[in-house]
Order: structure tokens, then sequence, then C-alpha cells
């Protein structure tokens, strides 16, 4: 692998879950709740009125010998600190580690395995698995990284797949045609389970790099050492050939079984609908190991620390994609309102007419989830929402500067499209190259960035008693 030169920004201050929770705790962001909070709704609903304000822990909850954490990275800053580099430099950190993966570390002896069990296993009472929505089918495995290798190479992949619980020892899992389900096509075609682990309560970098899209062979493990700025330990599972993380909080070791599909769903998911129930991949569990009072770390589907951990990977990958292609795109942004996934604001500083249209195309090529884009100039703020809103309703005239793709690859989990099949569009929303100057020119009161309000508002005053002065 290559070596990790170049990489922006300082070793992550948090290398593993509790380093981080220490940090958030010391920082005032992180509320522990009282013991025994309901893992059926309530545990979710608190974490839901938290999010992006505090991460929120739960000790023992009904009564259970474990504890639960949510909303550990519900903030582009957050994410930013947690790598150990600034928010404008987060994108730029994530496109250099995803080129520059830096090779795991094996380990033995780890502190996710202290505690081992390969007998009578049954999830919901060795793990405090919460259910998140109303009709959710039962409890999920919402954050859990799943880790599986190419039957034929040995190389693996990480990604977050939502896992049902469907019996003691059994897991529903949604596999989506990327490479997880690759790798097990394989398999299943030589009549073969797929050896996989799930590994639960990761740092932030960790988590980060499930999220990667690079292409097939690449171990997503060794992008969050380079995020991390050095090498990530890993542990071989006592089932199989798969590699987890030392420090993770809990693994669970699994075979997907060939041929064998049941009933998964539904469950909330980050359109903030769900996602319907089908029959679905099976995971049979064969060991869940962990370390000593472990936390289980849990994804509220649609809040903010979901919609976030798969936009901003998603915002590094685009961006390299567009700035190869395009050399003034200077910066691009998923918005929240567009779930992080659907609807994309691309900065360019244009030189030339039919320029934003190309980006345009070039946007929807970049990624399959897309449906909207749209391209603004220099001066607009793409993390504000009314800024790019002020830019289409002033710059943008729907017979001249929209695209519109129709019967194109969508995401299968936006209920609009006809099984993921749908209509992309894109609004070119940028200056017309030789405008008058005058005609586009934005308004400014000059020195209004520089006052100091604490010097000029006169606290505790009356207005009425400064009329006779």
């Amino acid at each position: 692998m290559l070596e990790n030169a170049g990489l922006s920004g300082s070793k992550t201050t948090s290398p593993t879950l509790r380093d981080w929770l220490d940090r958030l705790a010391a920082s005032g962001r992180l509320a522990v709740m009282r013991p025994g909070i309901g893992l059926v709704y309530e545990l979710a609903a608190i974490a839901n009125r938290l999010d992006g304000t505090k991460a929120s822990f739960f000790p023992h909850p009904d009564g259970h010998s474990g504890s639960v954490v949510s909303g550990l990275v519900s903030s582009r800053a957050w994410m930013a600190e947690a790598l150990g580099v600034g928010q404008a430099e987060l994108l730029q950190h994530y496109q250099t580690a995803a080129a520059n993966p830096l090779a795991w570390r094996e380990i033995s002896g780890a502190p996710c395995q202290a505690v081992v069990h390969q007998e009578n296993i049954d999830l919901l009472k060795l793990l405090p698995i919460p259910t998140h929505n109303e009709f959710d089918s039962g409890p999920y495995i919402s954050a859990g990284l799943t880790i599986a290798r190419d039957p034929e190479t040995g190389v693996q992949n990480v990604a977050i797949h939502r896992c049902q619980v469907s019996g003691p020892d059994r897991l529903g899992i949604l596999l989506l045609p990327r490479h997880t389900d690759h790798f097990f096509r394989k398999a299943e075609a030589a009549g073969e389970p797929l050896d996989l682990a799930i590994a639960i309560g990761t740092d932030p970098a960790t988590l980060l790099s499930s999220q990667a899209i690079v292409p097939l062979g690449h171990d997503e493990l060794e992008i969050a050492g380079a995020l991390r700025s050095a090498p990530l330990d890993v542990v071989r599972c006592t089932t199989s050939e798969v590699r987890v993380p030392a420090q993770a909080e809990i693994i669970i070791e699994g075979r997907l079984l060939p041929e064998v599909r049941e009933p998964e769903g539904p469950f909330g998911e980050f359109p903030q609908y769900y996602g319907e129930r089908a029959a679905r991949h099976v995971v049979q569990v064969v060991a869940v190991t962990h370390q000593v009072n472990p936390i289980f770390h849990t994804i509220v589907g649609g809040g903010l620390e979901h919609l976030l951990l798969g936009a901003i990977p998603r915002e590094a990958t685009i961006l390299a994609s567009l700035q190869r292609n395009f050399p003034g795109v200077q910066d691009v942004h998923l918005s929240l309102g567009g779930v992080g996934r659907y609807h994309l604001y691309v900065k360019l500083k244009k030189t030339q007419e039919g320029e934003a249209k190309n980006v345009l195309l070039g946007a929807f090529a970049a990624h399959y989830d897309i449906k909207q884009a749209i391209v603004v100039d220099t001066d607009v703020d793409i993390h504000d929402p009314a800024e790019v809103e002020w830019a289409v309703a002033t710059r943008f005239q729907a017979d001249r500067d929209a695209v519109i793709i129709s019967h194109s690859q969508g995401s299968k989990l936006d209920p609009s499209t006809d099984a993921g099949v749908g209509a992309k569009m894109g609004l070119d929303a940028t200056i017309p190259v030789g405008a008058p100057e005058m005609k586009f020119k934005r308004i400014r009161v000059p020195g209004e960035e520089e006052v100091d309000l604490g010097r000029v508002v006169a606290q505790g005053t009356d207005w009425r008693s400064t009329l006779g002065s």
C-alpha cells in the first residue's frame, strides 16, 4: 500500500470510542441518562431530542448489563475534530486518506475479545439492542460495520448494513448491490456461506472510513488508518479469517447463508421513510466477543449522525471526481434537506458558457444517488440553504437553465422512484459570462462584518430614557 505521506492534520485525538466519549464529556457534549431507560422507543426518542447538540449515553437500559450510546458524530465540526483537522480541511483530509490507505497492524489479545461467547448465543440477552421507530419490525443493529472478505482474493470490504434481529442467533440483513453483495454472490455461486463480522462501537475515524466510496479491492480499515495518521490495530476473528478493529466494543461473527432468504423490515431509513419488508439475506451468528462492560453504538434512522455519515464521504468522492474534469469546481455540499444523499450543491468558478451544465452531468455520473444538483458561483455559501435558494431565485430561469434526465438510476430507498429508477434535475444558477458588472452585483453595507455589537449595544437601557438625551 502507499505510504501515508502528505496527510493533512494531526493524528486524531480519539483513537477509540471511549477516548471520543471522554472528549465529548469534557466539553459538555455528552448527556448521561439515568439507568434503566427503555430500549423500545424511549431510548431513540431521547436521542432524537438531543440530536445535533449532545451525544446520548444510556447506562444499563432496561436493566441490561451493557450500555448504549448514540449521536457520536452529529455535526460536521465534530467529525473534523475527531479526525484532528479543521472543518475547512475535512473533505481534503478524507480525499487524501482514501487515495493513500495505510496498512493495518495485526495484533493478538485485543480488547474486543476480552469476553467470548460461542455457545447458546442469544443476541438480545447479550447486547442492549434498541427498537427505534414505531413500525420497525423489531430490534436492529444500525451502526455495525459489516466486514467481509473477497472469497477469491481475501481483500476485505467494510460497510454499514442494517441488521434485524430475527432470532436468538440469526440476523436479517439488507444487502444493496455493492461490494459485500459482490463477495456473497461469489460464495453463493460456489455453494458456500460468506464469513463476515459486524463491529459495533468503533472510533469516529473507523466509523467514517466505512462509508468511503472506493473501487473493489480497497479495505476501508486501511483508509481508517490514513484518517487517523496511524495504522489501525486489527485482530483475527475467533471463527474466521476476517480481521476486525481491535478496539471495537463488540464483534458479532457470522456466516451469510447461501440460498436462504427470510423476511426483513420495515425499518426507518435515512430518507425518513420506512424501508419496506421483503425477503432478504440471512446471517447465522456463530460467536459474539466484546470488551468488559461493552458500549453498544446505535444510529437512529434519519437523524443527523445517519445523514452526515453518508454525506461527508460522498462529498469527498464527488468533489474529487468533479475536480478531475472541471478545475473550476471549488467545493460541494450534500444538503441535509436532501437527506445527505439526494441534493448536491456545487460551487464553480465559471469561465465559459455551458460549463455549469457539463458540471451537472458530471455530478450525476459521480454518484447515482444524486437526484437534484445546483451549480452556483463562488460568492454563494453552499453550506447555507438560504444562499443557494437566493442564487436560484435570482440567477436561474427554468426554460434556459434546467437539465432534466428521465428514467435514470437513483436510490432504491427513495419512495418516489420506481424501484430506484427515476428522474434527475440540474439547475444552473450561475451568472452568465460577460454579464454587465452591476446587473448581478450583490448589495453590501460597508463595515457590516466588522461591527462589534458588544461595543455598540447599550445593555439594559430603556429606550424611552434615551429620548431626552
